[in-house]
């Protein structure tokens, strides 16, 4: 039998939902899924003395889950005053724009058509809301849009679909490059050496307890994978689904399409190095 502290990034037991640190509680929404896991983890973000909150990823456009982290955010003394997107994928951003209608909040994202209110977010950026601080990181990969957010006073990261709670996230091609993603992860990493962070806040699944343990394993998996897929082109599987069928034979077929945006992200990684 294998215990939670055996996996990688050491994933807290139960269900995601509540209280994450001190200043960030889990909302699961639920649209459980084999591409969301338990669900999009809305993430309500504050000071602990503070009565403003700041909201990441709404997640989709489902009304009970929208008024859950309005109940949820007004139930512990706050209101919501900002809203931020990890990346403009809908079971992350489908509820934003009906989210500030009911809240009344601005939406800043990287991609100027998910905002609201005007203001983007860009790198180094920090938000500062009710006395946050909360530093804004470019992490592109998974897609060319997406963030994950600093919270230096937890040692905690929220990494949206960069890193999951649990397996591995897909990098989206066309938009999702992998040599942007190694270089996001080991951005990442450097949190885990440089600044303390040692606590991962995904977009789907449990927090991780080990930061640097699940970086680590991701760097790992990826360069796995490469060196399947580049020895799979050797050996004379050419398009991607015959790729997808001989490197991930061993995962569900459900997950295969998904497997296939990775497969075309890796192909061009090894042809722009010129491995392939």
């Amino acid at each position: 039998m294998t215990s939670a502290t055996d996996l990688p990034g050491r994933p807290r037991a139960g269900a995601p939902g509540g209280p994450a640190t001190d200043r960030a509680v889990c909302v699961l929404a639920p649209n459980p899924s084999a591409m969301t896991l338990d669900g999009t983890n809305t993430w309500i973000v504050s000071e602990p003395d503070s009565d403003l909150a700041v909201v990441v990823d709404p997640g989709p456009l489902d009304e009970s889950h929208l008024r859950a982290v309005i109940a949820t955010t007004e139930a512990a003394g706050k209101r919501a005053a900002l809203t931020l997107l990890t990346h403009g994928h809908p079971d992350h951003s489908g509820g934003a724009a009906r989210f500030a209608e009911l809240t009344g909040t601005r939406v800043r994202a990287l991609d100027p058509a998910l905002r609201l209110g005007g203001e983007g977010l860009g790198v180094g950026d920090v938000i500062t809301t009710g006395g946050l601080e909360m530093h804004v990181l470019s992490t592109p990969g998974h897609t060319a849009d997406s963030l994950c957010f600093h919270l230096p006073a937890d040692g905690a990261v929220l990494t949206g679909d960069t890193v999951l709670g649990r397996g591995t996230t897909v990098v989206a091609h066309p938009d999702g490059r992998l040599g942007d993603y190694l270089d996001s992860l080991r951005r990442l990493r450097s949190l885990t050496t440089e600044e303390g962070v040692n606590t991962v806040l995904p977009g789907h699944g449990p927090v991780l307890d080990d930061a640097q343990g699940a970086i680590d394993f991701y760097l790992i998996h990826r360069a796995k994978r490469l060196a399947q897929v580049e020895t799979a082109v050797e050996s004379g599987y050419r398009t991607p689904p015959e790729v997808v069928a001989h490197v991930y034979a061993d995962v569900d077929r459900s997950l295969w399409p998904a497997a296939e945006l990775s497969v075309r992200a890796q192909l061009d990684y090894l042809e722009e190095h010129g491995l392939i």
